[in-house]
Formats: C-alpha cells, sequence, structure tokens
C-alpha cells in the first residue's frame, strides 16, 4: 500500500500547487490575436511544425518498434496484475481534449500555448526514445484507442517507452488550463491516466514519473515562445498594442 500512496503523493505534491496558481498568459481573444504580426507568424509557424509532427508520427513509431531495447526490473508492475484499461484511458484523454479545445476557441493564447507545447512534447520523445531503447513491460496488454493508433501506423506500437505521451498531453493540458476546476479536472486525470497506463502495463514506472517533468519544461518554453510574440517591440509599435 505504501507504493500505491507515494506513486500518487509524488505528482500531487508537485502539482497541486498549480490549480490555484493563474497562468502567466492572460485571456487573449483570437481578435486581439490578429493584430500582432508577431503572434500570427508564430501561429503559422506552429501550425506547420504540427502538421509535420502529425505526418511524421506513422514513420517513426513504426521504425523504433523495429529496434531492439532494454528491458527494465520495476517492482511496482510486479505488484500490478495487468487489466486492460483501455476504456478509460480513452474516455479521459479525449473529454480532455475536447475541454482544451472549447477553451481554445476562447483563448487564442491558450491554444498557442498548447500547440507549441504538444509539438515540443512531441519532439521530446522523438529524442528520448531514440536515446532510451526499451523493450515492452512483461504483461503489456495493448492500449485500443481508435483514433490516436490512426497516427502510430499499421501495427500496435509496444516501444514508444520512455517517457509516456498519454500522461504528459495530460499533465501539459492541465498546465495550460487557466480555470480552477479545468485544473482540478486535469490533475486528476494526469494522476489517473499515469496510473491506469501502469495497470496496462503499456510503460514503465519511470516512464510515468518522469512525464511530468517533461511536460512542465515543455509548457515553460512553449509559454515563453508565446509570450514573447506579444512583447517585442516592433509588434507593439506596428499594432499600437499596449500591455
Amino acid at each position: 500500500m505504501k507504493v500505491f500512496f507515494t506513486f500518487f503523493q509524488f505528482p500531487w505534491t508537485i502539482f497541486a500547487g498549480f490549480v490555484n496558481k493563474t497562468s502567466t498568459y492572460g485571456d487573449f481573444t483570437w481578435r486581439d490575436a490578429f493584430k500582432l504580426p508577431s503572434l500570427k507568424t508564430r501561429l503559422i509557424i506552429g501550425l506547420v511544425l504540427i502538421i509535420w509532427v502529425m505526418v511524421t508520427f506513422p514513420f517513426f513509431f513504426q521504425f523504433i518498434e523495429q529496434r531492439r531495447g532494454s528491458t527494465l526490473s520495476d517492482p511496482l508492475l510486479e505488484l500490478l496484475p495487468a487489466r486492460d484499461m483501455s476504456i478509460p484511458i480513452f474516455a479521459m484523454i479525449w473529454s480532455i481534449t475536447i475541454l482544451i479545445a472549447i477553451r481554445s476557441l476562447q483563448n487564442a493564447k491558450l491554444f498557442m500555448v498548447c500547440m507549441y507545447g504538444f509539438i515540443l512534447v512531441s519532439l521530446t520523445r522523438f529524442a528520448s526514445i531514440l536515446l532510451f531503447p526499451l523493450e515492452p513491460p512483461v504483461g503489456l496488454i495493448p492500449l485500443v484507442d481508435p483514433i490516436v493508433n490512426r497516427f502510430y501506423g499499421e501495427n500496435y506500437i509496444t516501444r514508444d517507452l520512455f517517457y509516456s505521451g498519454h500522461t504528459a498531453t495530460q499533465c501539459l493540458f492541465f498546465l495550460c488550463f487557466r480555470r480552477k476546476y479545468d485544473r482540478l479536472i486535469g490533475l486528476f486525470c494526469t494522476i489517473a491516466v499515469g496510473f491506469l497506463v501502469l495497470v496496462q502495463h503499456v510503460h514503465y514506472t519511470i516512464d510515468v514519473i518522469a512525464a511530468p517533468v517533461f511536460a512542465y519544461i515543455c509548457y515553460f518554453i512553449a509559454r515563453k515562445i508565446v509570450n514573447s510574440a506579444q512583447t517585442h517591440p516592433k509588434t507593439l509599435k506596428t499594432t499600437g498594442y499596449k500591455m
């Protein structure tokens, strides 16, 4: 029981403080965003990059599936009998995705921070998976997601391990949310998805623990990229926009 308590306590202790904390980017309508040339430029660049990432996904994942890697000893997975949790994982991931999409329609900067954060999460996962090839955990049950699996290619992917993309994406959304109750939902889903992918044995414990750390780094950089656009001296001069 102590192992389970420690697993849940770690992410809650680190990220619970963000629930009541206001994001450093404020409400920013799409009309405001299009008044700033540098922000429009970042939007276009981000959309191009995210399209490239989505196109690259199936080729990358099919490539890493052909490699061999190391098998890790994982005491927590040894305690957890493998169960198929695809349905609750799918339900939480896409519920939060729909919520972030709704909030993005209301706040252009939230959308852009989330977009750049997702790009950075994808790129850092490309790098970490290439640098640390791992064999699937013992007892792995393939995660069935009829939407995400379309980006993985023809076969189920089992070697996209370090770090957990499902957990990192949930954590990124949690960090991007501005409303308290949105963040509470996002925090719950981050912890729940992280735990359930372990129950399904599709990740090692280290994959899940590392995910929020990478997610926060990507969020921090994405926020800097977007915030720098609206404070660029040339932007303020040409638009007359006051901060």
